[in-house]
């Protein structure tokens, strides 16, 4: 009996080890995710990466594969909870978390954006973003990546080695910082944040208080823009673009650092997703003690962007920037003597709300508003210096202030006050072959100027465009538009633009790829208020004043070789400016200007259309990257400028036949970036021949600016854990020139500090 009993017990467990088993093997089967990718216009998208992650396994086991040239992929997973991450270069992640049950068979189409901060992409080129080899006009892309290997700061640091571009800055730290790009006038070029406008209504923008903090790309397109972004994208456009948060578990970074001239430095960054919602907020904080009298400054800056994604298809975003800088400015100190009481204090305010719907794989829709404010405090409270030359007109009013034969330390006290909102929208068509725009904006300017008649000034403009994008061919990508500008004081213009970009030849080994390219674009720039209305000296404004305008062509190519290790391209570029405006005085000669504005009396002068310019040149740039530590790259600028007519003339540097000032016909730069195991290391050199140049000063001052080559080195070693020493010297054989004549660039400028930084997970 005992004998059957162990038999029958033995056959129940067999049994229900046999029914486990069967159990197990079921809850066993594998799972599949299945789709497709494509882009915005409906095409499959190649390569992307799909990675799947267990979520609660202990060791962070992943799965991956890789989209098919059709944009099809598939992964077979044991069943469970997965977070499942989908990348592409030239696209914006995508993070998903999936239940997979066993057996099943789950199918995940997605429709991939184009990832604005990506060097592969290019926005500010084209109504749409595109791909980077697609636009045709010449543009450099300049990446997170470059920012760090440079350990650059401030915005006029990082642009100064980009082809086709000089600086003028008044003064080593605060003061006015200008760019000049491809020969324009420092107020020819658009430059945005994030979409926002900030230039000052027909005016240049300041760069000096620009900084890099929580900015991720800039991108410079040169060619005249005005069909896409209206008035002031004259000679090309600079747009900024900060940093997106990506991951799950934050991202936060510290630094701080200190080094020459008393200079201070601190800050932090913090970003990630949470849900739907992704952020990004930095703060930082600079003061430096300047290298001589009334030459410090302080700059603080406070950078955010948010986006909230309602769907795959509906997304809000919001940014906003705050720059503020107060600055000692002593003046032109090679020639006179510092100013001891002079100051600047410039406080810069933009932001913006974008709403994204495509509504479907064809139609999609972009309404958006922003606004940027601008407040300027400039004075002098008192006399430093004063002409002892009764014809200079210039008392003395300090009994401390010295004497010099007819340089003036005049005194005053003056604020400025710009204000620009705009809201625009824009529709866009997508066929895999042909895109199709339409936008239109209205935009409000306001402005309080001391010196004019008036307390406040105001504009109201709008414009609408069309831009269409064609790809014929897949080598082949065309893109032709134009845009009416009706703005209050000029009336309405229209502005083309069209241009082609070709791929010559697709090849791989020693000759890669062989790209061309062609644009023509017209640009205008609105006048600036003060030269529209009186003033209280007595000069009277011309609300007749037609916008000044450019005509620009550019043709070039970019070459691959050696496997794609390295990378050459070449452009040539023709503008013409005209219609720009002067000031003419009002004297006996010229019939006291004949009265030419109705209601107006002879005063003492006024603005007018007269004058034109030529600018037309090359720009070379190389990259190499013989190892993959290791990266090279260089760029060469001849920029050909010259004076074509200037009635008005009153300086000897605006002569008829002398070059543009301040715009180097020879310029360059080389950048050397190492990283290895540790350690990172980049040397950069720049270079720029002589320049025509203007002291604004009653002396006889020869108006050329003596050529310079001045040196960078920067170098970093991560520590671990995050933590990481770097140093930085700027000019480091303290290199004596200056970016515009009379006022000495910063010498030799040492820094040391300490990064902290945690990465941020999925």
């Amino acid at each position: 009996m005992n004998s059957a009993l162990l038999r029958s017990a033995f056959l129940a467990f067999a049994v229900l080890a046999l029914c486990i088993s069967l159990q197990a093997q079921s809850n066993s089967q594998p799972a599949h995710l299945s789709g497709t990718f494509t882009d915005s216009s409906g095409g499959a998208v190649a390569n992307v990466q799909v990675q799947a992650r267990l979520e609660g396994s202990p060791n962070f086991q992943n799965w991956s594969t890789q989209s098919s040239p059709g944009g099809e992929y598939s992964l077979e997973l044991p069943p469970g909870r997965y977070l499942v991450r989908f990348t592409h270069p030239s696209f914006a992640p995508r993070y998903l978390v999936i239940d997979l049950a066993p057996g099943e068979s789950h199918t995940l189409n997605l429709r991939l954006d184009l990832e604005p901060l990506s060097s592969n992409v290019v926005v500010t080129a084209q109504a749409e973003p595109t791909l980077s080899q697609e636009p045709a006009a010449p543009l450099t892309i300049l990446d997170r990546g470059e920012i760090d290997a440079r350990q650059s700061v401030r915005l006029p640091d990082l642009l100064l080695f980009a082809p086709g571009i000089s600086i003028g800055r008044t003064g080593a730290e605060g003061g006015i910082a200008s760019v000049f790009l491809d020969g324009g006038n420092s107020n020819f070029t658009k430059v945005l944040v994030d979409g926002v406008p900030i230039n000052p209504p027909g005016g240049a923008v300041d760069f000096s208080n620009l900084t890099l903090d929580n900015i991720d790309k800039v991108e410079i397109v040169r060619g005249a823009e005005s069909a896409i972004y209206g008035t002031d994208a004259v000679s090309g456009v600079i747009q900024l673009f900060t940093h997106r948060g990506t991951t799950r578990v934050p991202e936060f970074r510290a630094f701080g650092e200190g080094g020459s001239f008393s200079s201070a430095r601190g800050g932090g960054q913090l970003s990630g997703l949470l849900g739907a919602l992704d952020y990004s907020g930095a703060a930082s904080y600079f003061e430096t003690s300047g290298q001589g009298p009334n030459d410090d400054f302080l700059n603080r800056t406070l950078s955010g962007n948010f986006g909230y994604r309602f769907s795959e298809s509906n997304q809000l975003r919001l940014s906003l920037r705050n720059n503020s800088s107060e600055a000692g400015i002593p003046g032109q100190t090679v020639f006179e003597p510092p100013s001891l009481h002079q100051r600047y204090a410039l406080h810069d305010f933009s932001s913006n709300a974008r709403w994204d719907l495509a509504a479907s794989s064809h139609w999609h829709y972009q309404v958006s508003g922003s606004e940027w404010y601008e407040r300027q405090h400039s004075f002098n409270p008192l006399q430093s210096f004063f002409a002892t030359d009764l014809n200079a007109f210039c008392p003395q009013t300090n009994t401390t202030a010295l004497p010099t034969p007819e340089f003036c330390d005049f005194t005053y006290d003056s604020r400025y006050q710009y204000n620009r909102a705009n809201v625009a929208a824009q529709a866009t068509y997508l066929l895999p072959k042909l895109g199709v725009t339409a936008g239109y904006q209205y935009e409000v300017e306001n402005a309080s100027i001391p010196f004019l008649n008036v307390g406040h000034v105001r504009r109201n403009n709008q414009g609408g465009f069309l831009d269409f994008h064609f790809a014929p061919h897949p080598r082949l990508s065309l893109n032709f538009g134009a845009r009416a500008e009706d703005n209050a004081n000029f009336g309405t213009r229209v502005v083309p633009r069209l241009g082609a970009s070709v791929a010559l030849h697709d090849g791989k080994g020693f000759w890669g790829d062989t790209r061309y390219r062609v644009f023509f674009g017209q640009g205008i720039k609105e006048p600036r208020f003060d030269q529209l209305y009186n003033d209280t000296s007595g000069d009277f404004g011309n609300p007749s004043l037609k916008p000044e305008a450019s005509k620009n062509w550019s043709t070039g190519f970019e070459q691959k070789l050696v496997g794609d290790r390295l990378l050459v391209s070449a452009d040539y570029f023709y503008n013409r400016f005209y219609d720009i405006v002067s000031f003419e005085f009002c004297t006996i000669l010229n019939n006291f200007c004949n009265n030419v504005l109705p209601g107006q009396t002879s005063d003492f002068g006024y603005y007018v259309n007269t004058d034109r310019a030529r600018a037309r040149g090359t720009s070379i740039s190389a990259e190499a990257r013989p190892f993959s530590w290791f990266m090279v790259m260089g760029n060469y600028t001849y920029d050909d400028s010259v004076v074509l007519s200037a009635p008005n003339a009153f300086d000897p540097s605006e002569l008829p036949g002398n070059r543009l000032i301040r715009r180097p016909p020879h310029s360059g730069s080389l950048t050397m970036n190492a990283a290895f195991r540790q350690f990172t290391l980049s040397l950069a050199g720049y270079f720029s021949g002589v320049r025509t140049d203007s002291a604004f000063l009653p002396v006889s001052i020869p108006p050329r600016n003596p050529g310079y080559a001045r040196f960078d080195i920067a170098t970093r070693y991560t520590l671990g854990r995050g933590v990481s020493l770097y140093a930085r010297a700027g000019n480091i054989f303290d290199k004596f020139y200056q970016d515009a004549l009379g006022y000495p660039a910063l010498g030799r400028d040492v820094r040391v500090g300490m990064n902290y930084r945690f990465s941020g997970r999925d």
